[in-house]
């Protein structure tokens, strides 16, 4: 496997409003995931999720004259992408949002940026002299505690395989972060669809088979929720997953997982009555510090 190496560049202010966005859209996917696999099987979730999204992607393509490339070392980027972005993250967390509350899994899906400091520093040599963003890594797990409470610690032996298969999620989202590096040159858009599409490939019979899903009974917010995944959680988050990754460098951009746990467990308590700890103000207040000192260097540029 090879990783591009990251290197310091200037970022646009703009990029850290994409970069909240990108936060929104995918802390309230946690809720809407939620919904959806109450009535969606997980892999016949995940497979329509980014069938849905990839094709509307393509189209947006054809309408902007971007093309796919053609050679094949590109393609199995786009698999390996799939693979760590969408199809076994996504499979793992629809599965264990069955049983493990959405709050919780955005919080232990927070884990994201620790696994991608620490995957860089070993691959890469080069995070390693950063002493901000570690400070970043730790302002954000503090934060990360006090949203969730020290008391639902208490919990986290319940469902465990499931809460485990979260933070599996997260690891894998950390490699993909890193892997993006490798579409760094190119429009985001391409690395996108192609890998959407691509996990779509590799998900399909398995859900034809497991799920078989001409037998299933969806409800009505199963469906729309499943539609809104598709359309701002996948087809424009990863549009802007791939143009950040371009911009503000993969571990920057990994920074998204602490913003997106207040987003999230706001959500959650919004549209599923999930309470929140008296400390989730003071947390969010740690998670936005986390944040700005992992990217302070390339903050203080622009």
């Amino acid at each position: 496997m090879s990783i591009a190496v990251e290197t310091k560049k200037t970022v646009p202010t703009g990029e850290y409003g994409l970069l909240l966005l990108l936060s929104t859209f995918w802390g309230a996917s946690f809720t809407f995931i939620h919904i959806g696999v109450e009535t969606i099987p997980p892999l016949t979730f995940i497979t329509v999720r980014t069938l849905l999204a990839g094709f509307i992607l393509l189209a947006v393509m054809k309408l902007k004259g971007v093309r796919f490339p053609k050679d094949l070392l590109t393609w199995r980027n786009y698999a390996v992408q799939a693979v760590l972005n969408s199809v076994l993250p996504v499979a793992l967390i629809a599965w264990a949002e069955q049983t493990v509350e959405a709050g919780l899994a955005t919080i232990l899906n927070a884990s994201s940026p620790i696994f991608a400091f620490l995957i860089d520093w070993i691959w890469t040599k080069r995070e390693t002299t950063s002493a901000k963003k570690m400070l970043g890594v730790m302002l954000g797990m503090l934060g990360v505690l006090l949203i969730v409470g020290f008391q639902a610690l208490n919990g986290i032996g319940k469902e465990l395989i499931a809460q485990l298969a979260v933070v599996l999620a997260a690891l894998c989202f950390a490699g993909a972060v890193l892997w993006g590096r490798n579409f760094s040159g190119t429009n985001p858009m391409a690395p996108a669809t192609g890998s959407l599409l691509t996990g779509a490939v590799m998900t399909l019979p398995f859900a034809l088979v497991v799920d078989r899903p001409w037998t299933i009974e969806p409800s009505l917010a199963s469906c729309l929720a499943l539609v809104y995944l598709a359309i701002f959680s996948t087809a424009i988050a990863f549009t802007l997953y791939f143009r950040l990754i371009r911009t503000m460098g993969a571990v920057s951009t990994s920074a998204q997982a602490y913003l997106r746990v207040p987003i999230g467990v706001g959500i959650g308590a919004l549209f599923l009555g999930e309470s929140l700890s008296p400390t989730a103000w003071i947390g969010c207040l740690c998670v936005m510090a986390g944040v700005v000192a992992m990217t302070l260097p390339s903050w203080r540029k622009a």
